[in-house]
């Protein structure tokens, strides 16, 4: 099998870029495309008092654990597989290791801050950013925090407003200027994702093209 595809997927928390990520998966079908997810890779906060669990900012980089993600991304372009961490929201505390990923044709790696490192835009051959305007992506988070992570409305919004806002402007934000797609996530997720899907299978196409070019040359 020739080099992965890989396919970069950023945006603010709340963007959407996880549900997108999924739906463009089931487009190009489960056997040509896997998803690796930088949020896997946060740092082990299990050791912090409950009381500080609200303060935690997980929008900046050294909420990362950059070395083993770059480590990953370079084994799943070798074509070899790996097992991702897995981090619980809920306990702030990192799991045991996720089931295997395998290789497919494209991977598609989503986060928040994955346009930030240069090692990382590197290994993307796509780089794509999902904007979405803060009440949006705010409302998201309180619809997502308040059912999956056992937060209340109050302490969303709070977090929000005191951390991940500002961490989004200083962080998040500039790296849109890095994407070589920007794609606007506001209302319907099919048409966001039909227009990707027609982006990566052309890209897709080309690549086939040079290379077939290449052999015959």
């Amino acid at each position: 099998m020739s080099a992965p595809y890989m396919v970069g997927l950023a945006g603010g928390s709340g963007s959407g870029k996880t549900t997108l990520v999924q739906g463009v998966a089931e487009a190009l079908g489960r056997d040509r495309a896997a998803v690796l997810c930088h949020d896997a890779y946060y740092r082990d906060r299990g050791h912090l008092p409950s009381s500080e669990y609200a303060a935690i900012d997980y929008d900046v980089p050294s909420a990362f654990d950059q070395v083993l993600f770059r480590a990953d991304l370079e084994r799943l372009r070798r074509g070899e597989s790996v097992r991702p961490p897995r981090y619980c929201f809920a306990t702030h505390r990192r799991l045991a290791d996720d089931d295997v990923l395998h290789p497919r044709q494209v991977i598609l790696v989503e986060g928040i801050l994955l346009l930030h490192d240069p090692a990382v835009r590197s290994a993307l051959d796509l780089k794509i950013y999902v904007d979405a305007p803060q009440t949006t992506r705010l409302a998201r988070r309180i619809a997502r925090d308040t059912s999956q992570r056992n937060r209340t409305v109050d302490s969303v919004i709070r977090q929000f407003t005191t951390v991940v806002s500002p961490a989004h402007r200083e962080y998040v934000e500039p790296t849109k200027a890095l994407a070589d797609l920007v794609v606007l996530n506001v209302s319907r997720l099919p048409p966001v994702v039909e227009i990707l899907v027609t982006v990566i299978r052309a890209r897709l196409t080309r690549q086939e093209l040079m290379s077939a070019r290449a052999q015959s040359a």
